[in-house]
């Protein structure tokens, strides 16, 4: 029998929702939901990259659509990517990978103070899974995030 204290540890799961206009997603969230905005990120554009919201005691994020993440209307359908936050980013792609998932992005250090990568499970639904290994301020992830879009 596997001793469960082994195993990497679920520590957060939160939907992140692909929209075509994210500062008009918040203000609908807002208005419909009660949502509070937590942070945002943005490209040099304005275009947001990744912002938190709670909703009572449940938290999602936004991000604008772009090349590689389309928004509903584009598709048919709606391309939500679970994030998954996890104590161990590479064992648990590795036992995704184990069970049938594809690599989208590999699992690596990000300029964001995160070691992670997105998988698809064998069903198309999309995983970020990440942990974090480096504590970073809000300003100091924008500042890399814009550093990585000024390059």
């Amino acid at each position: 029998m596997t001793n469960l204290s082994d195993e990497p540890a679920i520590t957060r799961l939160y939907a992140r929702l692909v929209v075509s206009d994210g500062p008009r997603a918040i203000e609908f969230y807002r208005a419909a939901l009660g949502a509070e905005e937590i942070e945002r990120y943005t490209d040099p554009g304005g275009r947001i990259v990744h912002a938190m919201l709670r909703l009572g005691d449940a938290v999602i994020a936004v991000k604008d659509a772009d090349d590689a993440d389309p928004a509903p209307p584009s598709l048919g359908g709606s391309p939500v990517i679970m994030a998954l936050d996890v104590s161990d980013a590479d064992a648990v792609a590795e036992a995704m990978l184990r069970g049938g998932a594809t690599v989208v992005y590999p699992v690596a250090d990000q300029h964001y103070g995160q070691r992670g990568g997105r998988l698809a499970d064998p069903f198309g639904h999309l995983w970020m899974i990440s942990q974090t290994i480096e504590e970073l301020t809000p300003r100091e992830i924008q500042e890399r995030t814009t550093d990585l879009f000024t390059r």
